[in-house]
């Protein structure tokens, strides 16, 4: 099998990669599992250091890296060096804070001294995707060294300049090369990789069907699962909210990474009242919108990351219109096969229709009517997603009251959703289950080791017999 840097603004393959053999995955493992048992041995302040050296690095190479972005998945080099230099932040954010979030936890009880200690597990597997190529592998990487884990990356095929771009930061930061390691391999060898021993734990950012499969097979083998999934982003807009900052951020919100984000805004719920003066408002911000090559500098959004995606994408819109949806902004693919899509407006979107059940991972905004703020709600979370949401309005403390009654991971006020090392990121219902960043995410691969130590009792002294 082999593996393709494909550029989807030329449309040329850059490279191609041979896959690893199974052999050759083993060796790595078996490596990784000898590194584990010396990793763990190490301090904090070691690790601290080394992972302060790969954000320097992550610094040092941004644009190295943001054009390896713009030419393997479309992403303008604009964003790829932001994308960067978060990553740099997470890294210098768990050099600083992994000890504190895993020193051991002392718990009253009746013994002389009892606490919680929280213990590297061992080879975490982490199985990622293309669309983020660097955020979404150090946001596992960055905590799950901290911890004293050794990382496995089995990457989306369509990025191995990344991945291994991002082997060599570490290996070039200090870390001994087994802690962590690229497998250029195909997604068939991803269950012989959760089945062996060795590894102790998978987490998976990507697709539902992807995450049922590596949950399926993790829970025959009885191995903790983190899985961050697909997300339809409600985007509520009441009818006191500043309509023109709610329409500006709407689109900004729909159009991050060219619309292929879990939490890009996708569902836009307005109130009756404002919809068609907010649907005129978000359709001239999004007309605003750049596209061109994802190397100049002047590019705000590029194609989509293959064109497979894009064909995929214009058949959702189609069937929907087919059922019902009224197109507001007519953008899309100029022609089958093309990975350019414009950004494009459907209204009059009902249950049924593809438009209101699906996930459209590209830039499509699909705008809901709402009677009132709670029938915003009931649209919000009338969806097999939960993973972000935000909320406009002219009353913050109403804006978090209702935010208490939307099912997701992550809720914001007046802002678009994004993710950040101190706030923790996950989802709920088909968006996955556990949390990445944060305390909470550093603590995920861990073992949560009770330790009780009892109470000293003293022998009675001895009688004297008279």
């Amino acid at each position: 099998m082999a593996i393709e840097s494909f550029n989807p603004y030329t449309g040329r393959i850059e490279r191609r990669f041979r896959a690893f053999s199974w052999a050759q995955t083993e060796r790595i493992v078996s490596q990784a599992h000898r590194a584990a048992a010396e990793w763990r041995t190490t301090s904090f302040a070691h690790r601290s250091q080394l992972m302060h050296r790969a954000a320097t690095l992550l610094r040092e190479r941004q644009d190295e890296l943001a054009r390896m972005m713009a030419i393997e998945m479309g992403k303008p080099i604009v964003d790829g060096r932001a994308e960067v230099l978060k990553c740099a932040l997470t890294c210098d954010y768990y050099a600083d804070h992994a000890e504190g979030f895993l020193a051991d936890e002392e718990i009253k009880t009746e013994a002389q001294h009892s606490f919680i200690s929280h213990e590297p597990i061992g080879i975490v597997l982490a199985v990622m995707p293309w669309n983020f190529p660097f955020w979404q592998v150090v946001r596992f990487a960055a905590p799950a060294l901290m911890a004293g884990n050794v990382g496995l990356l089995k990457h989306a095929s369509n990025v191995p300049q990344c991945a291994l771009a991002l082997e060599k930061i570490f290996h070039d930061a200090g870390f001994p090369p087994a802690t962590f390691r690229t497998l250029l391999i195909g997604s068939e060898l991803v269950t012989k990789l959760i089945e062996d021993d060795r590894v102790k734990a998978v987490t998976l950012t990507g697709s539902e069907p992807a995450g049922a499969q590596v949950a399926a097979t993790a829970g025959r083998e009885i191995k903790k699962t983190v899985l961050e999934l697909g997300g339809s982003d409600a985007f509520i807009v009441l009818a006191d909210a500043d309509l023109e900052q709610a329409a500006k951020t709407a689109a900004q919100a729909r159009m991050i990474n060219s619309g292929q984000s879990c939490i890009a805004a996708k569902r836009f719920i307005v109130e009756k009242p404002i919809l068609k003066e907010f649907i005129s408002k978000m359709k001239t911000h999004l007309l605003a919108f750049r596209t061109g090559d994802p190397l100049d500098e002047a590019t705000q959004y590029g194609p989509l990351a293959r064109p497979d995606l894009a064909d995929e994408l214009t058949q959702q819109v189609e069937d929907s219109v087919k059922q019902g949806a009224k197109v507001e902004l007519f953008g899309g693919q100029s022609k089958p096969g093309t990975a350019l899509f414009r950004p494009t407006m459907l209204s009059n979107v009902k249950p049924g229709q593809r438009a209101y059940e699906e996930e459209f991972f590209g830039p499509v905004a699909i705008i809901l009517e709402a009677k009132n703020a709670n029938d915003a709600i009931r649209l919000a979370n009338d969806s097999r997603f939960g993973l972000g949401a935000s909320i406009w309005t002219e009353n913050p403390k109403r804006g978090e009251e209702l935010a208490r009654r939307v099912e997701a991971g992550a809720v914001f006020v007046n802002s678009l959703v994004k993710s950040s090392p101190e706030m923790p990121f996950g989802g709920v219902k088909k968006s996955g289950y556990g949390r990445e960043l944060s305390y909470l995410g550093i603590r995920e691969f861990v073992n949560q080791k009770s330790i009780w130590v009892a109470k000293e009792t003293k022998p009675e002294p001895k009688k004297k017999v008279e």
